[in-house]
């Protein structure tokens, strides 16, 4: 799946994932912008507005894991 990435993350619910979100895409683009010069004039924007979000309850990290390794093979 080399176009996206799976993250697990804690997130302070006062806080929300929708900023964690922003920082993650605003702090990754600009460093890639930065690495890459080439796509300050042939992109306006990196990424979408768009993203997913599942929650994973008390599950054992290591169940995660395999579930995530697992959607490589669907």
């Amino acid at each position: 799946m080399p176009d996206h990435v799976h993250l697990l993350v804690g997130v302070d619910p006062q806080s929300g994932v929708h900023r964690l979100v922003e920082t993650i895409k605003g702090c990754s683009s600009r460093l890639l912008r930065q690495e890459l010069p080439s796509l300050r004039s042939r992109l306006p924007t990196l990424w979408t507005n768009s993203y997913f979000v599942a929650t994973v309850g008390g599950a054992p990290l290591e169940v995660i894991k395999q579930c995530v390794a697992n959607q490589r093979n669907a």
